[in-house]
């Protein structure tokens, strides 16, 4: 048997305090960072700079070295594998210029990192913590289902 998996990526926006930019789409509950599926035949990093100009109407700069790959096994939708790419610093000048055309997205606001969990599925809330992390150690952090995993022992 072939395993495959759903492709996924996004974006961390932080604003200069450090909290982190999340939007709200209008087909479902809750809060996401901006992203989306990746389609047949486009890369993570395309994908990312596609839904960002879907959803807030700009196009703006991501760093193409991911902040986190994180394998999500059997949700509902089967495995995905979902990338959080560094979309840098924002003002609350640049948040008050998005433009939700579609409609897909109702609003966008920073929310501090600690309060994450308010506004996010857990899953998804450890991995944007992960991010936070991965931005600040300026590191590309490999995931499954949020965590790092431990290294293993050699045999």
């Amino acid at each position: 048997m072939i395993a495959s998996a759903n492709l996924a990526a996004g974006a961390l926006f932080v604003d200069e305090t450090g909290r982190v930019l999340l939007v709200k789409p209008s087909y479902k509950d809750g809060w996401e960072i901006p992203g989306g599926y990746v389609e047949a035949g486009e890369s993570p990093l395309a994908a990312c700079h596609r839904e960002i100009l879907e959803e807030l109407g700009r196009s703006l700069p991501v760093a193409p070295q991911p902040l986190v790959v994180d394998w999500a096994p059997a949700v509902p939708e089967g495995d995905k594998l979902l990338f959080v790419f560094d979309g840098g610093e924002l003002t609350e000048a640049d948040r008050r210029s998005f433009r939700f055309a579609d409609g897909e997205i109702t609003e966008a606001r920073f929310v501090e990192v600690d309060l994450l969990h308010d506004y996010l599925p857990e899953r998804l809330a450890i991995r944007l913590r992960l991010a936070v992390e991965a931005r600040a150690r300026r590191r590309c952090v490999y995931a499954e289902h949020g965590r790092e995993p431990l290294p293993r022992p050699v045999p």
